[in-house]
């Protein structure tokens, strides 16, 4: 019989497969199990632990704006703040109560089409689970809920902020009792300073929040954004690129339920570089000062150094506080900075107007190119052009000049004997003096409101009235400083400093030098000094009239504030005169045209000691009646501070100062002094006229400020009631982060920046 093979295999090889394969398998898993908690073990660790900590952008320290002397003028100090971490609160809101409150909002795709969109309500969150806690503390406020919506829509990375500038009695509240709900967090953040309140705010400009923040090239390098504040205007806009510091990074920790129990790793902020000014604190004080005469209501001074074109004072009345832009401006007081009729964002120091009499030394200086330094001319009173008799200042008290030579044209601002000289040097000669000079040229002084002012002439005429032809008319009204010419304070001063210092023409300087924090110069992208601290020579006026030339007219100035008799008469600018220190100047008085409205611009313009001038002295007073009894008295005030405080008979001590203001700007001034500071008016009527107004050429301050947005009815806390359920809020242990932000800036909680009126361009008239 045949032996019978089973083809199916044994119990125990199937046994064996079987083991085989559940140890192949534990293999497989072991080695899974291995591969992810020892070789990738450290990546799972990193992820864990970023699901339960919070990376923060901390701002950068903004570099400090100083004088030439080191005084501090601008600064950063701590601001304690509560931020609300939207995205936080969502999330906790969702696992404590299972389910988030929806608001719906129309919005506009690619294609301009409206669309219903949902969206989590914060601000329903933020009533039914902050206020109500917060409430508990006395630590509620008011707050707009349409921008914190907005916020959590558009900017969900960037804290919202609840609550600025707190003092420490609030932040004790929140360290003593903590606040414990989630996206609710105290942060320190530097904001900046103006030491010495509306000293130099036109100057120093005033800073904001960046316009778009979701721009930012590092925006995704963290779980929340805080920006920089940038510059919005004047220097803190120029220099922003070396005031910004680098930022630091806080590591923020949190439970599970999203509460943030405290602070892991801090890699702090580091400050940018220090900016120095030309400025003297103690002389832009002793401006400052001068300008707030009750009887000034819109008025500006420079004050330069003739031996280098250093400015060491630019002062505008009125005036504000940059302080109240930080961290923002309410919209209150935005809308009364922007609705005041005399412009206080404005700065007349660099503003275009008529310069009047004060232009005199152009025309002067031009005669000499056709050698009419001898020349005599008669003033019967006024000279006639074409169909036109043009007056002189003297025609209104019903006298005349008589013959005159140039210096005693000078002393006694004889028009009629300029009309007829400046026609004689010609238009041309004109124009070429006052271009070196500076008249109708821009400087790069870093200020954004700075006007170039007009040098008129035959081809000026050409390019903007085609239809109009240059006449000897024109040309007459040009050789008095009026009809078509504007010019600044600022570069009547830096024409004055070219004759006072015997000929070279500087460019103005405001920012003197750029230091790193160790001390060292900043260096630009190139590798180069940022700013080299030397005087910019733009011209030589020596290679257009000789020394001695230039002599005549420093002579002519000097008999304006000096002679008393002579040809003519006395000088216009006796005002003007100082104890034991010689001054020369110029007094002028232009009619002009502001906004519509008929006005005057008072001058003077100076420069002492006569010898070795050290200071110029330019005023402009809008609304002055006349240069000598109104602009002068405050050139001689500021100058012989000045001079005082050099021999070390004054001490001046720099203290912050409130925005000029008047309540009466538009008054007609006929003359001031410092003894009686009654304001004399007089009856525009009164007061002499021109044959030509041109239209003041008005400065615009800078960039949109922060304007705190008011709050709204469904954020105020008197109508939020408390939640019906919800889960007890967690607590965490409070952070004191107050040491280190103390030692960074000096832990003093403290104040807020606008958008002057932008001005039209102006059509100069005739």
């Amino acid at each position: 019989m045949a032996r019978r093979f089973s083809s199916r295999p044994s119990a125990e090889l199937r046994m064996l497969f079987l083991a085989f394969m559940m140890l192949a398998g534990l293999a497989v898993l072991l080695s899974k199990l291995w591969y992810e908690q020892v070789l990738r073990g450290p990546q799972w660790t990193n992820k864990i632990a970023k699901h339960s900590q919070v990376t923060v952008r901390i701002p950068s320290v903004r570099g400090e704006i100083r004088d030439r002397n080191g005084i501090t003028l601008v600064s950063n100090r701590a601001s304690y703040e509560v931020d609300f971490y939207l995205p936080d609160m969502v999330r906790g809101y969702r696992q404590d109560m299972g389910y988030v409150p929806k608001t719906s909002y129309l919005s506009t795709d690619r294609h301009g089409m409206k669309t219903v969109k949902s969206e989590a309500d914060v601000v329903q969150i933020v009533n039914d689970r902050v206020i109500p806690r917060l409430k508990d503390l006395d630590l509620a406020k008011d707050f707009n809920s349409e921008r914190l919506q907005k916020h959590y829509r558009n900017d969900t990375q960037v804290p919202y902020n609840y609550e600025e500038g707190i003092d420490f009695s609030t932040i004790a509240k929140f360290s003593e009792h903590d606040v414990g709900l989630p996206g609710v967090e105290i942060s320190v953040k530097p904001v900046r300073q103006y030491v010495y309140g509306a000293l130099a705010a036109h100057l120093l400009g005033y800073v904001g929040a960046p316009l778009d923040v979701n721009v930012l090239p590092d925006i995704g390098n963290y779980s929340f954004y805080q920006p920089d504040v940038e510059g919005k205007s004047q220097i803190e806009a120029s220099m922003d690129k070396y005031l910004r510091g680098t930022p630091g990074t806080r590591i923020l920790h949190k439970n599970v339920k999203g509460v943030i129990e405290g602070e892991g790793e801090l890699d702090p902020p580091k400050p940018g570089d220090n900016v120095y000014l030309t400025l003297d604190a103690r002389i832009q004080y002793i401006t400052e000062e001068a300008l707030r005469h009750p009887a000034l209501g819109r008025a500006a001074a420079v004050v330069v150094d003739p031996n280098n074109g250093d400015i060491l004072a630019m002062a505008s009345v009125p005036s504000f506080d940059p302080n109240i832009f930080i961290p923002s401006i309410s919209q209150d007081d935005w809308k009364k900075l922007n609705e005041d009729e005399s412009i206080p964002l404005v700065s007349r120091a660099v503003s275009g107007f008529p310069p009047g009499s004060t232009f005199k030394i152009v025309t002067a200086l031009a005669g000499f190119k056709k050698n009419l330094g001898n020349d005599r001319e008669n003033c019967p009173g006024g000279v006639q052009y074409g169909d036109h008799f043009f007056k002189c200042w003297i025609a209104d008290k019903h006298g005349a000049h008589g013959v005159l030579g140039l210096a005693d044209a000078l002393k006694v601002s004889c028009d009629s004997f300029f009309y007829q000289y400046g026609n004689k040097a010609g238009i041309d000669n004109i124009d070429r003096i006052g271009k070196v000079l500076g008249i109708g040229e821009k400087y790069e002084l870093g200020l954004a409101d700075e006007k170039e002012g007009t040098m008129p002439g035959p081809e000026w005429m050409k390019l903007r009235y085609p239809e109009l032809k240059w006449t000897s008319a024109h040309t007459a009204n040009v050789s008095i400083g009026q009809g078509y010419v504007l010019a600044s304070p600022l570069q009547m001063a830096m024409a004055y400093c070219a004759v006072a210092n015997g000929g070279i023409a500087y460019e103005p300087r405001l920012v003197k030098t750029v230091l790193t924090p160790e001390g060292n110069p900043a260096k630009d992208e190139n590798g180069q000094v940022a700013v080299p601290d030397r005087p910019i020579v733009r011209g030589d006026l020596r290679a257009e009239v000789t020394k001695e030339q230039i002599d005549v007219v420093r002579h002519g100035l000097w008999e304006v504030v000096n002679e008393t008799g002579g040809g003519g008469g006395g000088g216009t600018g006796a005002k003007a005169r100082i104890k034991n220190v010689v001054v020369a100047g110029k007094t002028g008085t232009a009619q002009a045209t502001d906004r519509g409205h008929k006005d005057y611009i008072a001058w003077f313009s100076c420069f002492a000691p006569f010898d070795k001038p050290r200071y110029v002295i330019v005023v402009a007073v809008q609304s002055g009646m006349h240069g000598g009894s109104v602009a002068a008295p405050i050139a001689a005030r500021i100058l012989e501070q000045c001079i005082a405080m050099d021999q070390g008979n004054l001490t001046v001590d720099v203290q912050p100062l409130k925005p000029a203001h008047s309540d009466h700007p538009f008054a007609q001034i006929a003359a001031l002094d410092y003894k009686n500071t009654d304001v004399l008016q007089i009856n525009e009527e009164d007061a002499g006229t021109h044959d030509s107004a041109g239209n003041v050429q008005m400065g615009q301050g800078g960039a949109h400020p922060d304007i705190r947005v008011a709050p709204d009815k469904r954020g105020s806390i008197g109508q939020n009631k408390k939640p019906q359920t919800s889960a007890p809020a967690p607590t965490a242990a409070p952070v004191d982060r107050r040491n280190f932000f103390q030692r960074l800036f000096g832990a003093k909680p403290n104040p807020p920046a606008p958008r002057p009126q932008s001005a039209q361009p102006p059509r100069p008239g005739h």
